[in-house]
């Protein structure tokens, strides 16, 4: 059974100025989902997430958040959101156990259930220790627990975290994610931003974004399934100087270095069988007796390279896609149907 719809937005746009930060963005979100916003600085992560819960209003195109109609009633649904931004933004001269009851009284609970909520966040975020300890002297692992218990001390039904563990540790991470699942087994249905692809592939669906236009959506293991048989990894000495080989050969979309490996994106009708024992030969030829190409599984950047990139593999122009953080004027190269590389990719106003 379909869980209900919590989100509903349609021809979502925000310009500022010629900057189109967001640009026709259909979403359909359910309740109970961890729905993953993945994209590079400037893609417009932020400014959607601001509009889907009334904090901003777009310049055309509708939000519905459990039946209200934003940023109209956003007044109503904001005791249902929780948010989490980017930045620490609770008080760095108050304890824990101080700021936790400062968010309890902005949603006006009595006393009593205050306390109890209160109460109830730190030992649901291992708090108990720290309740004393200022804010300002928790690390940012720590930092970050706390400002997931204020955001959530109101049970809310939406939880809006805002690239939410920059900075954080990996272990940090780890546990981090496993009380988003916690949250999101109860119901509440959890939005995240960020650019890390270990979390992306954590989220139950993916919106992916370039210059304001969402450029694919779904479940990561679909995205990513789009591609196999169109990857390969290539071991040879030294791989920087592969990557510039390689960048010119007419089956190679995109490529680039893993440590001490090369991965590269085929192009379009290439099939990583049959192309890398072609690529291990061409190596060779070129000066790298020891080359070995062989198939390898694709990942999210691959789903995101293959749905962004314009150019084809002939011309040997690669584009550092997660460098590409700005944007002036309109939207580029997303189309109904396939993408330049071959994966499906949302059309300019979404399919939701």
């Amino acid at each position: 059974m379909t869980a209900p719809v919590v989100i509903e937005a349609r021809e979502l746009h925000r310009h500022f100025g010629r900057l189109h930060a967001v640009d026709g963005i259909d979403l359909t979100i359910h309740r109970g989902e961890v729905f993953g916003f993945l994209g590079p600085n400037g893609a417009g992560k932020s400014t959607l997430l601001r509009m889907l819960v009334g904090v901003m209003a777009p310049t055309s195109g509708s939000v519905q958040v459990l039946g209200y109609e934003m940023p109209r009633q956003a007044d109503a649904l904001r005791p249902s959101i929780g948010y989490m931004t980017q930045r620490f933004s609770l008080y760095g001269d108050l304890t824990v156990e101080e700021n936790l009851r400062f968010a309890g009284e902005i949603f006006g609970f009595p006393a009593d259930e205050r306390r109890r909520r209160v109460e109830a966040a730190i030992t649901t975020y291992g708090l108990g220790r720290r309740r004393q300890q200022l804010a300002d002297q928790l690390s940012g692992g720590w930092k970050q627990r706390l400002a997931l218990a204020a955001a959530t001390v109101h049970r809310p039904e939406i939880l809006v975290l805002d690239e939410p563990t920059a900075g954080v540790d990996p272990s940090e991470r780890r546990n981090f994610w496993e009380q988003i699942f916690e949250l999101s087994g109860d119901g509440v249905t959890v939005l995240v931003s960020t650019h890390y692809m270990d979390e992306a592939v954590r989220c139950h669906r993916l919106a992916l974004l370039r210059r304001g236009a969402l450029v694919a959506l779904g479940e990561p293991r679909s995205l990513t399934g789009e591609l196999e048989g169109r990857v390969v990894e290539v071991d040879a000495e030294p791989p920087e100087e592969v990557v510039r080989r390689l960048r010119k050969h007419l089956e190679v979309a995109s490529v680039t270095q893993l440590g001490d490996r090369v991965h590269a994106l085929l192009a379009v009708g290439a099939r990583a069988e049959v192309t890398a024992p072609r690529l291990t030969e061409y190596l060779r030829q070129a000066g790298f007796p020891d080359a070995v190409a062989v198939p390898a599984r694709p990942g999210l950047e691959d789903v995101f390279v293959a749905a962004t990139q314009s150019a084809p593999a002939a011309s040997g122009a690669y584009v550092d896609l997660w460098q590409d953080d700005t944007y002036h004027g309109a939207r580029h190269g997303a189309h109904r149907g396939q993408g330049a590389t071959g994966v499906s990719v949302a059309p300019p106003r979404g399919d939701g």
